[in-house]
C-alpha cells in the first residue's frame, strides 16, 4: 500500500507526462506476443487502427473517434484480452505531394536528374495553395525524398499528441504506408489480383483533376454547388426542314459533340429517332437516340452527348456504342488537333480559335461564335448546379480518356457484388444502419475501381510493358516481378530478361510510371498491420481482426476498399465489427471541415482542459452520433474535468480510513451501496461489450455522484470513529467502492485513475481485472431511500435558513412502512451526517421530512 504517496493536493497537471513514460517504461501496452500464442485467437482482441494521413494536421475530430476506439481497447485488455492495436501513418497520396510542394516550395519534374546536393529553396510553407511557377522544379527521387522526410516529422507530432491523449496504442507496432515492408505487401496483393484477372487496365473516359493532373476515382467524388448558366442552342436537321433546340451548360465541348438524346417516351422527339442532325459551328452530322436517363422535363427534354461533358455522357457512351470525340487534355486545355469529322474551312477555322484555351476561356469564346452565327436562342440564363470535384480539390473535374488500372469491385459483377453485400451482413455494425451506408454504396457502384495514379509519392505499380518495333508499348505484353524481387520500381528497375540499355528502345522495355492510389494500398491496413504473407503465425493470431473504427465519410473508401480486397484474396470480412463513429459539427450543426474554415485542433484544447476531460467529451457520444463542439465553451469538457479532480478528491478522502484487517461487511447501507453497485457493473460492462460506451460512462458516473453526494457523507462519520462497531464495514465497502469505480472509468479518465489507482495499489489499474459483481447479500433500496431522507434533512436546514452543520434537536420523517424500516437500518449515520439527536417517524404515502427542530443556537 502506498498511501504515502498521496499528494497533499491531487491535481490533474502534469497526469499525461507522467503516466506517458511511466507505461512506456513498465511497457504496460504492449502486445505480448508470447501470451498470444499461448491463449491463441479466442483471447486476442485486434484493432484495424485507422492511420491518420501524416500529411494533414489532426482536428478535434481524430479526437473524438479514436477516443472511442481507445475506450473499447481498454475495456477489452481490462477484460483479460491480449490486446493488438497498432498504428498506422497514411504517408503517401495527393495530400502529401501538395503540402510538400508549398512547404518546400519545390515541384515534380520527372524529366530532371537526380541531385544528391539538392537543398529546397525554403521550409514551412504555409501550407496554401502556391503557383507552381514559383516552385522550383526538382527530380523525382529529390521529390520523394522530400516528401520521405516531412512525413517522418508530421509522425512525430502525431504520436506525440496521441500519447497526450492517453491512446493505449503498442507503439512499437507501426507502420508506414510508403515504407519497402508496405510496398511490397500492396505490390503482392495486386500481382496476385492481377493473377486471378481481378486487375486489369484499359483505355477509358476518367474523371481528371486537371491541379493534380491524376485520375480520380467515384469514391474521391464530392458534389459542390457552382454557379452554371443554360445555352440554347440551335442543331440542324439533316433534310433542312427546321432546328432542334438543346439547352447545354458545357456549350464548349461542342466540338466534341456525338448525338443527340431524349426519353424513349417523349412523344416531342420520337419522330426525330433513327434520324440526323448537324452541329451549330461545326456542321458535324450526328444521329438523333432515345435513352432511358434522358430528362423530359430537364431544359427542352433533349440533350447533346458529347465526349466528355459528365458522367451521364459516360453512360450514354458506353451504351449507345458512340465515337469517341475528346478534345480536353490532360491539363484542361482544348487540345491543338481537332475531331477528324471537323472538315469543313469554316469549322475548322472555329476549332482553331479554341486550340489551347481553358474550358472558361473556350465556353466564352464559343458562346460569342454562336451568337454571331445566331444559333444560340436569347442570352444564357444563370442557375446553380452540383458539379464533381475530386474531394481534395480546387476546380470541377473534368473527363479525359486515358490508360488506367482498375480492380474490380462488383459493379459490372452480379457475383462478385453479391458476395461483398453477404460479407457485410456477417459483420456487427455500430450503429447497425451504418451497415445500409455501405450497401447503398456497394449496389450504386457505377464503374470498377480506378487504382493507378499519376503522381510521384507512392506505391509503385509494379509492371512493365513490352516495347514493339517502333518502340510503342505493347499493352498486351505487360512484364511483372518474381514475388522475391519486390518491391519494385519500374522506373528504375529491370525487368527479369532484360538489361538497363533496352529501357525505352525498340524491342525492349518501358516501365509503368503510375503509383496506386492511396486507398489501394490503405485498403490492406489488416495485411500491413498483421503480417499477411510476411509473418505467418501473427497474421493467423489477429486475422480477421475484431474492430475496424473509423468515421462514417469514409465507408465508401476505406470500409469498402478493405472489404473488397479481404474477399478476393481470402474470401472473407477483415473483421467482425465495425465502430462507426458520428462528425463533429460546430454550434452551428455545420460538419468541421478545413474547407469551411471551422476546424478546432486538439493540443491547444488538451493543454487547457487535461486530456481526461477531452476524453470525457469524446466518450459522452455514442458511436454513428454528431457531437457538437464550441470551443469558447465546451460545456462537456468541463464537466470531464470536474469529474476528474472529483475522482482524485474521493480517491484521496477515501483512503484515508483504515481498513482493519479482517474486516467485513456488515452494514444494511455499506451492503446497499455494494449492491447498488453490482447493478452499475453490470451495467456498464453489458454496454461496452456493445460498443455503447457513452451509456457505460452514463451509469458509472450517475452511481459516482451518488456515492460522493450520499453515501460518503452517511458514513464518514462511522468510518471514522474507531471505537464504532461499524467502522471497519464502512472502511471496507469504501475501499472496494473505490477500487471498483477507478476500474470502471479507468477506460474513460485514465489518467487520473491511474494517478488514484498508484496510491494505494501495486502494478497498472489498467492491466488490472475488469470489475465483476461481488453479489453481496444487500438491498439497494436502502442506499436510495436513505439517500432521499438526507435530501429532506438538507432541504429542511435550508428552508429554515440554516447552516448544514445546525445541530437538530428533533426531526421527523414520514413514509410507507418499508422506507421507514429502510431508513431505520441506517439511523446512525442518518443522524451523525445531520446532526441530529432524535428521528421520530410517521406514516404517510410517500417519504419526507416532515418536521424540523433546530438546536438552540450558542452565544
Amino acid at each position: 500500500m502506498a498511501d504515502a504517496q498521496i499528494p497533499d493536493k491531487p491535481a490533474l497537471e502534469g497526469l499525461e507526462s507522467k503516466w506517458d513514460a511511466a507505461w512506456t517504461e513498465q511497457g504496460t501496452y504492449l502486445f505480448d506476443r508470447l501470451r498470444a500464442a499461448e491463449v491463441g485467437r479466442a483471447g486476442i482482441f485486434s484493432v484495424d487502427t485507422p492511420p491518420p494521413t501524416a500529411s494533414g494536421s489532426l482536428h478535434i475530430g481524430h479526437v473524438f473517434s479514436y477516443t472511442h476506439t481507445d475506450v473499447k481497447v481498454r475495456f477489452e485488455r481490462m477484460r483479460g484480452k491480449t490486446v493488438f492495436y497498432p498504428m498506422g501513418w497514411d504517408d503517401n497520396g495527393l495530400p502529401t505531394e501538395r503540402r510538400v510542394q508549398n512547404y518546400y516550395g519545390v515541384r515534380c519534374d520527372p524529366t530532371l536528374s537526380y541531385d544528391a546536393d539538392f537543398a529546397p529553396p525554403y521550409e514551412g510553407g504555409d501550407n496554401k495553395s502556391s503557383r507552381a511557377a514559383d516552385q522550383v522544379p526538382v527530380s523525382r527521387r529529390n521529390f520523394i525524398e522530400l516528401c520521405e522526410k516531412l512525413t517522418v516529422e508530421d509522425e512525430k507530432h502525431f504520436e506525440a499528441l496521441w500519447r497526450a491523449l492517453g491512446l493505449s496504442v503498442d507503439w512499437t507496432q507501426t507502420y508506414r504506408t510508403i515504407s519497402d515492408e508496405t510496398m511490397r505487401t500492396s505490390q503482392l496483393a495486386f500481382l496476385r489480383n492481377l493473377e486471378r484477372d481481378e486487375a486489369y487496365q484499359a483505355m477509358a473516359p476518367t474523371l481528371w483533376d486537371i491541379d493534380f493532373r491524376s485520375a480520380i476515382a467515384q469514391a474521391e467524388l464530392e458534389d459542390r454547388d457552382q454557379p452554371a448558366a443554360y445555352h440554347r442552342v440551335a442543331f440542324h436537321k439533316a433534310d433542312g426542314s427546321g432546328d432542334v433546340h438543346i439547352e447545354t451548360t458545357r456549350p464548349e465541348l461542342l466540338p466534341a459533340c456525338v448525338a443527340l438524346v431524349a426519353h424513349p417516351d417523349d412523344e416531342r422527339y420520337q419522330p426525330l429517332f433513327g434520324t440526323t442532325v448537324r452541329t451549330p459551328l461545326f456542321d458535324v452530322e450526328v444521329p438523333v437516340l432515345a435513352h432511358p436517363l434522358a430528362q423530359q422535363d430537364k431544359g427542352s427534354g433533349i440533350a447533346m452527348i458529347c465526349t466528355f461533358g459528365d458522367v451521364t455522357d459516360i453512360i450514354w457512351w458506353r451504351e449507345l456504342d458512340l465515337p469517341n470525340r475528346t478534345i480536353l487534355g490532360q491539363d484542361g486545355r482544348v487540345i491543338d488537333e481537332a475531331p477528324d469529322v471537323i472538315v469543313t474551312d469554316a469549322a475548322k477555322a472555329a476549332y482553331a480559335e479554341l486550340a489551347g484555351k481553358t474550358v472558361f476561356s473556350a465556353k466564352k469564346r464559343v458562346v460569342e461564335l454562336l451568337q454571331e452565327s445566331g444559333e444560340m436562342e436569347g442570352d444564357p440564363k444563370p442557375f446553380t448546379h452540383a458539379v464533381k470535384f475530386f474531394e481534395k480539390g480546387d476546380r470541377p473535374l473534368e473527363i479525359v480518356s486515358t490508360r488506367q488500372w482498375y480492380l474490380r469491385n462488383g459493379a459490372r459483377d452480379e457475383a462478385l457484388r453479391e458476395k461483398l453485400i453477404a460479407l457485410g451482413r456477417e459483420v456487427s455494425w455500430h450503429p447497425d444502419f451504418m451497415r445500409v451506408r455501405y450497401e447503398n454504396w456497394t449496389n450504386g457502384l457505377t464503374g470498377d475501381w480506378l487504382v493507378s495514379r499519376q503522381r510521384f509519392f507512392g506505391v509503385p505499380i509494379p509492371v512493365w510493358y513490352g516495347l514493339d518495333e517502333n518502340g510503342d508499348r505493347d499493352y498486351a505484353r505487360v512484364l511483372t516481378p518474381d514475388v522475391a524481387a519486390l518491391p519494385v520500381d519500374p522506373t528504375t528497375d529491370v525487368p527479369a530478361g532484360y538489361t538497363a540499355d533496352q529501357r525505352g528502345v525498340p524491342g525492349g522495355f518501358d516501365g509503368e510510371k503510375d503509383i496506386f492510389d492511396t486507398w489501394a494500398t490503405s485498403s490492406l491496413t489488416p495485411q500491413l498491420a498483421g503480417g499477411w504473407e510476411r509473418d505467418p503465425e501473427l497474421w493467423n493470431l489477429v486475422a480477421p481482426f475484431d474492430v475496424r473504427p473509423q468515421g462514417q465519410d469514409i465507408i465508401r473508401t476505406w470500409l469498402f476498399s478493405t472489404m473488397l480486397r479481404s474477399a478476393l484474396e481470402d474470401g472473407r470480412a477483415p473483421w467482425t465489427d465495425a465502430a462507426i463513429s458520428g462528425f463533429i459539427v460546430d454550434p452551428d450543426r455545420k460538419k468541421m471541415s478545413k474547407s469551411k474554415g471551422n476546424v478546432v485542433t486538439p493540443a491547444d484544447i488538451l493543454a487547457q482542459h487535461g486530456s481526461d476531460a477531452v476524453r470525457y467529451w469524446a466518450a459522452s457520444s455514442r458511436l454513428g452520433t454528431d457531437a457538437a463542439f464550441d470551443p469558447q465553451n465546451p460545456t462537456q469538457i468541463k464537466i470531464g474535468r470536474r469529474l476528474a479532480i472529483k475522482v482524485l478528491n474521493a480517491a484521496k478522502f477515501v483512503l484515508s480510513f483504515p481498513v482493519p484487517e479482517g474486516a467485513q461487511i456488515t452494514h444494511a447501507l455499506d451492503a446497499s451501496m455494494l449492491a447498488t453497485l453490482d447493478g452499475v457493473v453490470r451495467d456498464a460492462t453489458k454496454a461496452l461489450e456493445t460498443y455503447d460506451h457513452a451509456r457505460a460512462l452514463e451509469v458509472a458516473e450517475s452511481f459516482f455522484w451518488t456515492f460522493c453526494d450520499d453515501y460518503l457523507e452517511l458514513v464518514k462519520e462511522r468510518a471514522y470513529d474507531q471505537t464504532d462497531v461499524g467502522q471497519a464495514s464502512a472502511a471496507l465497502a469504501l475501499r472496494t467502492a473505490l477500487s471498483t469505480l477507478l476500474r470502471l472509468f479507468a477506460p474513460v479518465i485514465s489518467f487520473a485513475t491511474e494517478e488514484s489507482w498508484s496510491w494505494f495499489n501495486d502494478g497498472s489499474v489498467h492491466a488490472a481485472p475488469w470489475p465483476e459483481p461481488l453479489d453481496i447479500d444487500g438491498d439497494p433500496g436502502v442506499l436510495t431511500v436513505v439517500g432521499e431522507a438526507l435530501i429532506g434533512i438538507r432541504r429542511a436546514k435550508t428552508e429554515a435558513k440554516a447552516s448544514q452543520k445546525t445541530h437538530v434537536t428533533r426531526a421527523t420523517i414520514a413514509g410507507p412502512a418499508a422506507s421507514i424500516a429502510a431508513v431505520r437500518l441506517a439511523e446512525g449515520d442518518l443522524k451523525a451526517v445531520g446532526r441530529i439527536a432524535e428521528i421520530v417517524y410517521a406514516d404517510a404515502d410517500d417519504l419526507a421530512v416532515t418536521d424540523i427542530e433546530l438546536a438552540p443556537q450558542e452565544i
